[in-house]
């Protein structure tokens, strides 16, 4: 109970944290932080929104809402799929490229701060490890259903 409350709560106020360092300096939530971190990482800078979706964990019509919100601020512009004509592509904007160029160093500096520096480097990998595999256990889980 104590593991479990921990991880509920410190979750919470980190990513609390973390969405505030960036919407204070930057205006940035750190739901668009994600799909333009995303979005940037493809190699032609565009995703198909339900591998978007499934990238932010997101459910497509969340992701669609929090895309038009985006797309009215400039970062990222929406297109049809060039592959099939039906499905739609997010692809991220020259002005969306500048602000997460400008947001990335603020990110960093609010993860080591509040996550990073206050774990030893054992910790740090346990961290992950646990987190993988709970991915893992996730990932099959939501396959086999």
């Amino acid at each position: 109970m104590r593991a479990w409350r921990a991880y509920v709560d410190g979750g919470q106020r980190l990513m609390g944290v973390l969405n505030k360092d960036l919407q204070d300096a930057h205006d940035l939530t750190m739901a668009e932080y994600r799909v333009l971190v995303m979005l940037s990482e493809s190699p032609d800078g565009s995703l198909r929104m339900s591998d978007l979706a499934d990238g932010v964990l997101s459910s497509r019509s969340r992701l669609t809402h929090q895309i038009r919100r985006m797309e009215s601020d400039g970062l990222v512009e929406r297109s049809t799929c060039i592959d099939d004509g039906r499905g739609v592509l997010a692809v991220i904007t020259a002005e969306g490229r500048r602000r997460l160029v400008e947001a990335a160093p603020t990110h960093v500096v609010s993860v080591r701060a509040h996550l990073v520096d206050l774990l030893t480097e054992h910790e740090l990998t346990v961290l992950g490890d646990i987190f993988e595999k709970v991915d893992r256990a996730m990932g099959t889980a939501s396959t086999k259903g």
